[in-house]
């Protein structure tokens, strides 16, 4: 069966109904796939995004695109508190945490202002129609002082590694992908980094979201990437 056209990057309503129906239909082996995928690297980036909120325990933080738990289970892990939210029921379905959950669209949050201390998201800024919509919802849901964490796939900065990098994301990952769920969905995700915007602009956005202390930190020789910020005080621009 195939989800979705690895051959074309679709835009606006039709990226949301394509991405939402890819993952609703790979969420039953989505994280086996990303075990296999990242030799388990993608356990230590979680481990490491949660630990970057550098917030106290109980802390009340949103994931987002939360997909089967993987980030809740850490954030409940290092004594904070969750709330996952996911466009994907599918995901949802296929869920391994105790953490509340709910069925949302990351760019119209049905959450108050400044309701929670800090957000984090797992490998989806990419599949976001609206990437600064997404940015601005995080402005307006995270509480002066708070802290968000986003973890997402790179490209390493060193030619070498890149080329290398490059020939496993595009070739082998769609293998992988096709042995235990959908070939075509794994063609596409590798793809689909095109949808990111250069990084100087996806800082500087952020910043413009209302978020100081930007931060880009490569992960594993650059094959991932954790971005980090602070919303500011009011007080902080006086």
């Amino acid at each position: 069966m195939t989800l979705i056209d690895a051959d074309h990057l679709p835009e606006g309503e039709e990226k949301a109904k394509a991405v939402r129906a890819m993952f609703d239909a790979i969420a039953p082996r989505y994280d086996l796939v990303n075990r296999v995928m990242t030799f388990r690297m993608d356990v230590g980036w979680r481990r490491r995004t949660v630990r970057q909120l550098r917030l106290g325990p109980g802390a009340t933080v949103l994931d987002l695109a939360c997909g089967t738990g993987d980030l809740c289970r850490e954030l409940q892990r290092q004594e904070l508190r969750p709330i996952g939210a996911d466009l994907s029921f599918g995901m949802l379905a296929a869920a391994r945490t105790t953490a509340p959950l709910f069925q949302g669209d990351a760019l119209r949050l049905p959450v108050p202002d400044g309701a929670v201390d800090g957000v984090t998201c797992g490998f989806a800024l990419r599949n976001f129609v609206d990437l600064g919509q997404f940015f601005d919802e995080l402005g307006r849901v995270v509480r002066p002082g708070g802290r968000i964490a986003l973890l997402e796939v790179a490209e390493p900065p060193n030619p070498v590694l890149r080329w290398g990098h490059g020939l496993y994301f595009g070739k082998v990952v769609p293998v992988v992908g096709g042995l235990f769920s959908d070939k075509s969905a794994y063609r596409y995700l590798p793809k689909s980094v095109a949808y990111l915007p250069p990084p100087v602009d996806m800082l500087r956005r952020l910043e413009d979201a209302g978020f100081c202390g930007v931060e880009r930190t490569l992960l594993s020789t650059g094959i991932a990437q954790l971005v980090t910020g602070t919303r500011r005080r009011p007080e902080w621009d006086a």
